[in-house]
């Protein structure tokens, strides 16, 4: 299928909002991830509903995997054996304005947080592209937002409790477990069950979008810091083609120091005169409101409405963390193969996200550049690219998303995580047996 005939595709099946709900089935359907890329490999699904339902699980199982809103593209979270969902559990729990946190259970999304903190006068530091992602999930993966100064979404943990592999309930927090708590933060499901989580806040706050056109190349090569730090939080999506970038998208906090004037040329990039998705091919319906119009900050960060389908929907994702000072370099690289990847390409986004003392976060300790790529659903290509486009990374030890697809060794990946062997002891002190652990967590954490 051809580029024009796969986005006519994608434009009929993301058209409309979503109307069943992440864990609807059909009778004869098989459980698959979000994307549908991914046959998970066993259906046995346990739904808890409270902590004391997932204890007396964890107690009797031998082997299990916590299923979240599955959204990660690779095997993270699958199991042979048995799944437990604890999506009911979303409620907030508890909002203390004086310490400026906020307590939410397991199941909670940051669609549903988002708009609660807003109406009580608070607000997140950063979010994800889509809101419609768990808590706990993003930050157990290190997912990420945007933004010169901001850390990944795990970076606001103060607190995590969790239920470990013999039934015990366990918290941890940044202010009383240091180390502990920094390993356990980014847990890739390894460590336990997690049934709350703490959240650093902060006072709500306005933000506007705007959107350019045909950034070139030659501008991000000699000015990409400046570019970066132009705003709250800036993204870049381009195809590789044409020596350009597609888009620009800036997202601006008018209070603060990232104040952006939106003038119509920015380094020779065009104003948009309209929304735009990042697909530019396909209607900018399901996307947040850009040109300039002012917005409360959960609907404003992601670059997806919370009631829709969010990016393309049909798609594959891998993701690629460099540092920072290697930015340019690495988007030059993969520039350089760029008639490679374009024929199985739907788009790329390069971001930037601040350093953090979070042992298995691939910021840990550098800020780093992600070069993300959404790719048309196609694995037999995919497949073939990823050590393609690792090799030309590897010179930058480059550290891939842990909830997206790649083929990075694990002999590798224990070169670039210094703090693994620190998180393996970590693990086995809470699972000695290797309850929580799986195919994926074998082969590229505890077989390394």
């Amino acid at each position: 299928m051809d580029k024009r005939s796969f986005i006519k595709f994608l434009s009929a099946i993301v058209a409309g909002p979503i109307v069943s709900p992440l864990f609807a089935k059909l009778p004869d359907s098989k459980l698959k991830n979000w994307a549908g890329n991914l046959e998970y490999s066993t259906e046995n699904l346990y739904p808890a509903t409270s902590v004391d339902q997932v204890r007396q699980f964890v107690k009797t199982q031998n082997k299990f995997k916590v299923l979240g809103t599955r959204h990660c593209f690779n095997k993270i979270a699958d199991s042979a054996n048995q799944f437990l969902s604890y999506k009911a559990a979303d409620e907030v729990i508890s909002l203390d304005p004086e310490a400026h946190t906020v307590t939410v259970a397991a199941g909670v999304t940051y669609g549903h947080l988002s708009p609660y903190l807003d109406s009580k006068g608070f607000a997140l530091h950063n979010l994800a592209s889509l809101p419609h992602i768990s808590v706990a999930g993003s930050c157990s993966t290190a997912t990420h937002g945007s933004g010169d100064k901001n850390g990944n979404l795990a970076t606001a943990v103060s607190a995590l409790e969790f239920i470990t592999a013999n039934g015990d309930l366990l918290k941890l927090s940044r202010q009383n477990d240091g180390e502990k708590f920094s390993g356990a933060v980014v847990g890739l499901g390894a460590l336990g069950v997690i049934t709350k989580v703490t959240l650093q806040i902060q006072p709500t706050y306005i933000m506007r979008q705007y959107v350019y056109e045909n950034l070139p190349l030659a501008q991000v090569k000699d000015h990409f810091d400046a570019i970066e730090a132009s705003a709250y939080s800036v993204s870049l999506f381009t195809d590789w083609q044409k020596q350009r970038f597609n888009e620009l998208w800036i997202k601006s906090r008018p209070e603060k120091s990232h104040t952006f004037e939106a003038p119509p040329e920015f380094y020779g990039a065009k104003l948009a005169t309209k929304n735009l998705h990042p697909i530019a091919e396909l209607s900018a319906e399901n996307c947040t409101e850009q040109m300039g119009v002012p917005g409360p900050w959960y609907e404003r960060l992601p670059h997806f409405k919370m009631g829709f389908t969010p990016s393309a929907g049909k798609e594959l994702q891998s993701e690629y963390f460099v540092p920072r000072q290697h930015a340019v370099e690495a988007i030059l690289a993969i520039e350089r193969l760029r008639d490679q990847i374009s024929p199985h390409l739907l788009i790329s986004e390069i971001r930037v996200i601040a350093a953090d003392d979070l042992w298995m976060s691939p910021c840990y300790q550098q800020p780093c550049a992600t070069i993300h790529f959404t790719w048309k659903q196609d694995w037999p290509a995919v497949s073939k690219l990823l050590p393609v486009i690792e090799k030309e990374l590897r010179p930058f030890q480059a550290r891939p998303h842990w909830g997206k697809l790649f083929s990075t060794p694990p002999a590798e990946l224990k070169s670039i995580y210094k703090k693994l062997p620190d998180f393996i002891e970590l693990c086995r002190t809470y699972d000695p047996q290797g309850k929580f652990r799986n195919d994926f967590l074998n082969t590229n954490i505890f077989g390394s």
